[in-house]
């Protein structure tokens, strides 16, 4: 699993640490899968940027899992994310 960072989108505001794993990723299309490394809670939904581990950064779609938690009390949720933008270095 690679480590990055969540924003929210607009205001750049810092959401959470996460891991993620892509299952695909393409100049086009790119989604995976992700967990914060702290719980939290988020909101599934669109307005988000993730940014990996090289710094590109990217908006994405976000969507609780729900059949899928990570152990843990609180409960970690995996997220599905799905790139609504290109993967690009942030200036």
């Amino acid at each position: 699993m690679a480590i990055g960072k969540l924003f929210k989108s607009g205001d750049d505001q810092f959401m959470a640490d996460i891991t993620y794993q892509f299952h695909d990723e393409s100049p086009t299309s790119w989604w995976g899968e992700l967990t914060l490394t702290q719980y939290g809670r988020i909101s599934d939904g669109g307005g988000y940027i993730i940014e990996l581990e090289d710094e590109r950064q990217g908006t994405c779609y976000l969507r609780k899992r729900v059949n899928r938690a990570t152990t843990g009390v609180p409960p970690r949720y995996i997220y599905h994310f799905t790139g609504t933008s290109p993967l690009d270095h942030h200036e």
